[in-house]
This record gives structure tokens, C-alpha cells and sequence, in this order.
């Protein structure tokens, strides 16, 4: 018997044993490209903060100097000591914290709120209520600026942290949106059970709705938190006084003091600074927004 006939005789069953091997090795193949290509894309957005960290420990000549100096000789570990005496940095951390986690968490409160109002209870007009608050996100911010200013220096706010506080303290129409359309997932009858044993909307609401999407709040809250700590037009405009900016302010005014001088490691220091706040609540949310992007992917 010739090799061809032997070949055409295998019995199907070592056939079967062949697929999976064959299986497992694309598989560790597909594996192995899919690191390297989140490898190099990891490296590439983690490549400018690396900089701007190494930048701070530099000195003004190290700065400019060709080859570029990725790690410098002699770290300058007083910058992020000169930095304190060199602008308000400590009450531009202050008050973009204020700022910052006032809004966001009264704020997703009273979004996650209405939108369970809008998603779960029998309301009327609730869906041109919802329509209505999509079409004020086609607004520019821009036409509303000089209105809301003139408003708000007739309360006597301009020069205080009110205007940036109180107009956001009853929610987020981005939030709204993202929590309605998560709470589509949630069945009614789950809900309408709950009502039946004599529950009140209030408790229903802190009892289950809540848990079932605290993954969505988590991560809607950290791109809250990142947008509000990293404003920059609205403070600029209502902020004039040093010990009353927010910390966005703050750089922004160092930059124009010290890059005149080339003091280019104080900004970056300062820069370093800005971004522990965004990296610490990152790093307290992470299972919850993973846990978010997943749920998102396998919902239908």
C-alpha cells in the first residue's frame, strides 16, 4: 500500500485529535500578536507621561539638549519643593478638589436618579423630558458663556467656586443618558416585585437599582471627575483672584511665568502633580469599570 492510500485511510478519530492541537497553536498565535500590538499601543500612551516625569527631574539644559537626555544625570528631586514656593499650587489642589468631588458626587446622585426616573417609573412626557435634555447637548458652550456670565456676576459669584459648583449639582445630561440606556437591562419585573411586597421608590432604588449598576456609576464617575478636574475655560473665566483658581488655573499661570525663563521641569513638575488625583481615583475604580466595559460588551 502506497503512502497516498495510507494517508486517504487515517481513522477519523486521530483526525479529531489533530484539530485541537492545530486549534491551540493559532490560538497562541492570535494570543501572541494581540500582546505585542497592546504592548507597542501601552508603551506609546505611557511614553509622553514618562517624559513629562523624567522632564521635571531635569535640569534647564538637559531640557534642549540633542540627543535628548531620557533619564538625567543628577535627578532634580527639589523641583517638586521649589514648585510649592513658586505658585499656589496647594490651593489650586484644594479647590479643584472641592470642585471636583462636590460635582461628582452630588451630581451622579441626582443623575443616577433621573434616570431611573426616566428608564423605570411611570412618568408623563418622560420621553420628550428625555429628548428635550439630548437637545440642550447640541447647544454650544460657547453661546451660553456671556448669558451665564452676566447671571452670575448678578449673584455676586464671579471670583468663587460657585459657578463651577452649582449648575452641575443636578446632574449630568451625558450621565443621564448612559444610566438610562444601562437600566434598560434591568427587568421591569424585577422592579414591579418589589413595589408588589410594598417597597417605596426611594428604597427600590438604593436596594436594587443601585447595585445592579454600580459598575456604569463607577466608570461614568471617573470620566466626571477627569472632565471636571481638567476644565480650564470655565475657571479661567469666573476665577480671578490666585488663592481662589483651581489648579488647571494655577499651571496654566506658571506656564506663562516660567516658560519665558525656560523653567520647563517647575511646569512639568506642577504637570506631575495635577495628574495623582485622576491616577488615584483610577486606580480605586479600575475592577468597576472594567467590570462596566464588560457587562456593556455582553449585553444585549
Amino acid at each position: 500500500m502506497s503512502d497516498h492510500t495510507r494517508t486517504l485511510t487515517v481513522p477519523d478519530a486521530k483526525k479529531r485529535r489533530l484539530r485541537p492541537a492545530t486549534e491551540k497553536g493559532q490560538s497562541r498565535l492570535v494570543n501572541a500578536v494581540l500582546f505585542v500590538v497592546l504592548a507597542v499601543g501601552s508603551i506609546a500612551m505611557l511614553a509622553p507621561l514618562i517624559w513629562m516625569f523624567t522632564t521635571s527631574l531635569k535640569t534647564k539644559v538637559e531640557v534642549f539638549a540633542l540627543p535628548p537626555v531620557l533619564w538625567p544625570t543628577d535627578p532634580q528631586w527639589d523641583t517638586y519643593t521649589r514648585m510649592w514656593d513658586a505658585a499656589p499650587i496647594l490651593s489650586g489642589i484644594q479647590n479643584s478638589l472641592i470642585v471636583s468631588l462636590t460635582v461628582t458626587i452630588i451630581g451622579s446622585i441626582t443623575s443616577t436618579m433621573a434616570a431611573y426616573a426616566l428608564a423605570k417609573m411611570r412618568l408623563p412626557y418622560k420621553n420628550a423630558i428625555f429628548i428635550g435634555l439630548l437637545a440642550g447637548l447640541m447647544i454650544p458652550y460657547p453661546t451660553l458663556m456671556i448669558p451665564q456670565f452676566v447671571m452670575f456676576a448678578k449673584f455676586g459669584w464671579v471670583d468663587t467656586l460657585l459657578p463651577l459648583i452649582v449648575p452641575l449639582l443636578f446632574g449630568n445630561i451625558i450621565m443621564i443618558f448612559f444610566i438610562r440606556q444601562y437600566l434598560a437591562s434591568v427587568p421591569d419585573s424585577l422592579i414591579e416585585a418589589a413595589y408588589i411586597d410594598g417597597a417605596s421608590h426611594p428604597r427600590v432604588f438604593a436596594t436594587i437599582v443601585v447595585p445592579l449598576i454600580r459598575p456604569a456609576i463607577a466608570a461614568q464617575f471617573i470620566l466626571w471627575f477627569m472632565a471636571i478636574w481638567n476644565d480650564y475655560l470655565a475657571p479661567i473665566l469666573y476665577l480671578n483672584s490666585p488663592q481662589n483658581q483651581t489648579l488647571q488655573v494655577v499651571i496654566a499661570n506658571l506656564n506663562v511665568e516660567f516658560a519665558t525663563q525656560r523653567d520647563y521641569p517647575l511646569i512639568m513638575g506642577a504637570s506631575v502633580v495635577a495628574l495623582l488625583p485622576i491616577l488615584i481615583v483610577f486606580l480605586i475604580f479600575q475592577r468597576q469599570i472594567i467590570a462596566s466595559v464588560a457587562l456593556t460588551g455582553t449585553k444585549g
